[in-house]
Protein backbone atom coordinates (compact mmCIF):
# COMPACT_ATOMS: atom_id res chain seq x y z
CA UNK A 1 0.00 0.00 0.00
CA UNK A 2 1.29 3.86 -0.78
CA UNK A 3 1.75 6.00 2.17
CA UNK A 4 -1.88 8.70 1.45
CA UNK A 5 0.31 12.36 0.67
CA UNK A 6 -0.86 14.69 3.18
CA UNK A 7 -2.44 17.91 2.23
CA UNK A 8 -1.03 20.75 3.13
CA UNK A 9 -4.58 22.45 3.95
CA UNK A 10 -5.65 20.13 6.00
CA UNK A 11 -6.02 21.13 9.63
CA UNK A 12 -5.28 17.87 11.09
CA UNK A 13 -1.89 17.99 10.50
CA UNK A 14 -0.81 21.81 10.58
CA UNK A 15 -1.55 22.85 14.10
CA UNK A 16 -2.62 25.99 14.46
CA UNK A 17 -2.01 28.29 17.53
CA UNK A 18 -1.25 26.24 21.14
CA UNK A 19 -3.71 23.91 22.19
CA UNK A 20 -4.44 24.82 25.04
CA UNK A 21 -7.26 27.89 24.81
CA UNK A 22 -6.58 30.78 27.39
CA UNK A 23 -9.50 32.41 28.69
CA UNK A 24 -10.05 35.74 29.73
CA UNK A 25 -10.58 35.65 33.19
CA UNK A 26 -11.04 39.01 34.58
CA UNK A 27 -12.57 37.47 38.32
CA UNK A 28 -11.71 34.58 40.63
CA UNK A 29 -11.27 33.21 43.92
CA UNK A 30 -8.03 32.33 45.79
CA UNK A 31 -8.19 29.52 48.28
CA UNK A 32 -5.30 29.46 50.85
CA UNK A 33 -5.23 25.95 52.89
CA UNK A 34 -2.42 26.56 55.53
CA UNK A 35 -1.79 23.52 57.70
CA UNK A 36 1.38 22.76 60.04
CA UNK A 37 3.21 21.07 57.46
CA UNK A 38 2.13 22.40 53.80
CA UNK A 39 0.63 25.36 52.17
CA UNK A 40 -1.70 24.86 49.27
CA UNK A 41 -2.56 28.18 47.32
CA UNK A 42 -5.92 27.20 44.17
CA UNK A 43 -6.90 29.82 42.05
CA UNK A 44 -10.42 28.70 40.63
CA UNK A 45 -12.93 31.16 38.71
CA UNK A 46 -16.29 32.17 40.36
CA UNK A 47 -18.14 29.02 39.10
CA UNK A 48 -14.89 26.72 41.22
CA UNK A 49 -13.29 25.43 37.98
CA UNK A 50 -9.74 25.15 39.01
CA UNK A 51 -7.25 27.37 37.18
CA UNK A 52 -4.30 27.27 39.00
CA UNK A 53 -2.76 25.45 41.73
CA UNK A 54 0.42 25.76 43.73
CA UNK A 55 1.71 24.63 46.94
CA UNK A 56 5.00 24.39 48.92
CA UNK A 57 5.89 20.99 48.45
CA UNK A 58 5.51 21.35 44.30
CA UNK A 59 7.58 24.25 44.86
CA UNK A 60 11.02 22.64 45.59
CA UNK A 61 10.58 22.65 49.17
CA UNK A 62 11.07 18.88 51.48
CA UNK A 63 10.33 17.91 55.01
CA UNK A 64 9.32 20.86 57.56
CA UNK A 65 10.36 23.52 55.33
CA UNK A 66 7.13 23.29 53.55
CA UNK A 67 5.09 24.46 56.76
CA UNK A 68 7.38 27.84 56.42
CA UNK A 69 5.91 31.59 55.65
CA UNK A 70 8.58 31.19 53.18
CA UNK A 71 7.49 28.60 51.81
CA UNK A 72 3.85 30.01 51.45
CA UNK A 73 5.03 33.00 49.91
CA UNK A 74 6.85 30.79 47.03
CA UNK A 75 3.53 29.13 46.51
CA UNK A 76 1.54 31.80 46.34
CA UNK A 77 3.13 33.62 43.80
CA UNK A 78 4.16 31.07 41.60
CA UNK A 79 0.42 30.14 41.57
CA UNK A 80 -0.83 33.92 40.93
CA UNK A 81 1.50 34.09 37.90
CA UNK A 82 0.11 31.93 35.77
CA UNK A 83 -3.75 33.81 36.36
CA UNK A 84 -2.25 37.32 35.86
CA UNK A 85 -1.11 36.07 32.26
CA UNK A 86 -5.23 35.32 31.77
CA UNK A 87 -5.70 38.77 33.12
CA UNK A 88 -7.24 38.38 36.37
CA UNK A 89 -7.88 41.68 38.19
CA UNK A 90 -10.18 41.02 40.73
CA UNK A 91 -10.38 38.10 43.37
CA UNK A 92 -11.79 37.34 46.85
CA UNK A 93 -9.20 35.07 49.32
CA UNK A 94 -10.25 32.24 51.24
CA UNK A 95 -8.17 31.08 53.77
CA UNK A 96 -8.76 28.19 55.32
CA UNK A 97 -6.63 26.16 58.60
CA UNK A 98 -4.32 27.07 61.20
CA UNK A 99 -0.40 26.67 59.66
CA UNK A 100 2.28 29.74 59.40
CA UNK A 101 1.66 30.23 55.93
CA UNK A 102 -1.47 32.05 56.03
CA UNK A 103 0.24 35.57 56.67
CA UNK A 104 2.85 35.32 54.13
CA UNK A 105 0.78 33.95 51.52
CA UNK A 106 -1.76 36.65 51.60
CA UNK A 107 1.34 39.11 51.95
CA UNK A 108 2.16 37.54 48.77
CA UNK A 109 -1.03 37.86 47.45
CA UNK A 110 -1.73 41.97 47.78
CA UNK A 111 1.78 42.23 46.40
CA UNK A 112 0.74 40.50 43.21
CA UNK A 113 -1.17 43.50 41.85
CA UNK A 114 -4.33 41.64 42.01
CA UNK A 115 -7.25 43.86 43.86
CA UNK A 116 -8.69 41.49 46.68
CA UNK A 117 -12.08 42.23 47.03
CA UNK A 118 -12.38 40.24 50.39
CA UNK A 119 -10.70 38.13 52.43
CA UNK A 120 -12.25 35.69 54.71
CA UNK A 121 -11.61 33.02 56.62
CA UNK A 122 -13.37 29.34 56.46
CA UNK A 123 -11.06 27.17 58.62
CA UNK A 124 -13.76 24.67 59.99
CA UNK A 125 -14.67 25.15 63.82
CA UNK A 126 -16.63 21.92 65.62
CA UNK A 127 -19.35 23.12 67.90
CA UNK A 128 -18.08 20.49 70.25
CA UNK A 129 -18.46 17.70 68.07
CA UNK A 130 -16.30 15.27 68.56
CA UNK A 131 -15.30 13.56 71.91
CA UNK A 132 -11.22 14.07 72.50
CA UNK A 133 -8.72 11.00 73.00
CA UNK A 134 -7.93 10.00 76.46
CA UNK A 135 -5.45 11.95 78.20
CA UNK A 136 -2.16 10.88 77.30
CA UNK A 137 0.34 8.59 80.06
CA UNK A 138 3.48 9.17 79.90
Amino acid sequence: MAKSIPRTGSQRNARIGSRKNIHRIPKGVIHVQASFNNTIVTITDVRGRVISWASAGTCGFKGTRRGTPFAAQTAAGKAIRTVIDQGMQRAEVMIKGPGLGRDAALRALRRSGILLSFVRDVTPMPHNGCRPPKKRRV
